[in-house]
C-alpha cells in the first residue's frame, strides 16, 4: 500500500482579536508575552489536508513542525489530539526576532534534518504577519516545487499530485511532481475536532524545556511513557549558519508602529421590516453609495 511522509509547518500566533497598546516592543517585534496565543488558523486547514491524505493512505505519517518559544509546544499537542503522529519544536534564543527570511531558513534546515518527506503543507499565511512568504521561501530553499492557494487535493500518486487552487477570480487545477510544498487557503475544509482518546493519551505530552519550566522530572516522565516526549531542537541540533538566524539574520526592520483606533460614525438602526430595508436601499442609491 502506498504511503507518504508529510510535514505540516504550523505557527503559534498572538490572537489579533486582543491587540492592545503593548502589543509591539521597541524594536518592532511582537510582544508575545502580553498576548493570548492560538494555533494559526490557516495552518489548521493545512493540517486537515494532511489528515485527508492519511485517511486515504493509512500508512502515511504526519509530523508537525513549529518554530517558537517553549510555549509553542501547545500547538504540537493540539496536532497530536487531532491525529498527528509526531511533533517537533524548533526553539532557541538564537531564533528570536526572525523575519520571514530567517524563519524559512531555520525551518528548511530542520526539514533537511528530518530528511525524508514527500509533501510539506502549511497555511497560506500567519495572522500576525500576513506576508504569505514563509511557505514559498521554504520551498525555494529546499529546491522543490510549490503549489500555493491550495483548497483541495484532487489526486495523489507516488510521483504526481493534482491540486485545486482557489484564486481571487476563480479556480485552477494544477498538477506537479513530488516532493512538493503546498500552502493552503482558509477556504479549504476546517480541521477536524480533537479525538477524545488521543486527548487522554497526549494531554501530558511535553518538551524538555517545558518540563523544566514547570519543575517536572522530564527524564523520569519520558522513560515512564514515551508518548509524553515531544522532540525539541535548538540551533545545535540542525546544520545551519548562525549568522542567518534571528534578528541579526533578518533584513526586514520595522521602523515604526502606530496604534490606530477606529471611531464609530453616525449609525442607523433598522428593524426587520421590508419598509425599513426599502428605505435604506433608496437612500444608498440616491447618495450613489451603490448603483
Amino acid at each position: 500500500m502506498e504511503s507518504f511522509k508529510i510535514i505540516v509547518l504550523a505557527k503559534q500566533v498572538p490572537d489579533t482579536r486582543n491587540i492592545g497598546k503593548d502589543a509591539m516592543k521597541a524594536d518592532g517585534t511582537v510582544n508575545r508575552s502580553v498576548l493570548p496565543a492560538i494555533f494559526n488558523p490557516e495552518d489548521l486547514h493545512a493540517l486537515e489536508q494532511a489528515f485527508r491524505i492519511k485517511d486515504k493512505f493509512p500508512e502515511s505519517t504526519v509530523t508537525l513542525l513549529t518554530m517558537g518559544p517553549v510555549r509553542a509546544s501547545e500547538i504540537l499537542r493540539e496536532g497530536l489530539y487531532r491525529g498527528a503522529d509526531d511533533g517537533i519544536l524548533l526553539t532557541d534564543r538564537a531564533f528570536a526576532g526572525s523575519d520571514t527570511l530567517a524563519t524559512s531558513y531555520a525551518l528548511s534546515c530542520a526539514i533537511r534534518k528530518i530528511n525524508e518527506f514527500d509533501i510539506i503543507i502549511c497555511g497560506r499565511q500567519a495572522i500576525d504577519g500576513d506576508t504569505a512568504q514563509v511557505g514559498p521561501q521554504v520551498a525555494e530553499k529546499l529546491g522543490i516545487p510549490q503549489i500555493t492557494y491550495a483548497e483541495e487535493i484532487i489526486s495523489l500518486t507516488r510521483k504526481r499530485i493534482q491540486v485545486k487552487r482557489r484564486l481571487e477570480r476563480g479556480v485552477e487545477i494544477v498538477e506537479g511532481p513530488l516532493p512538493v510544498l503546498l500552502t493552503v487557503n482558509n477556504s479549504a475544509p476546517r480541521c477536524r475536532p480533537r479525538n477524545a482518546k488521543l486527548l487522554m493519551k497526549y494531554k501530558h505530552a511535553s518538551t524538555m524545556s517545558k518540563e523544566q519550566e514547570t519543575g517536572g522530572d522530564y527524564l523520569a516522565t519520558s522513560l515512564a511513557n514515551t508518548n509524553l516526549s515531544l522532540k525539541e531542537w535548538g540551533v545545535n541540533n540542525i546544520d545551519c549558519d548562525h549568522e542567518q538566524l534571528g534578528l541579526g539574520g533578518s533584513p526586514t526592520k520595522v521602523k515604526k508602529v502606530d496604534n490606530i483606533a477606529f471611531q464609530s460614525k453616525e449609525s442607523k438602526r433598522l428593524e426587520d421590516m421590508d419598509e425599513d430595508i426599502d428605505s435604506l436601499m433608496r437612500e444608498l442609491i440616491t447618495s450613489h453609495i451603490i448603483g
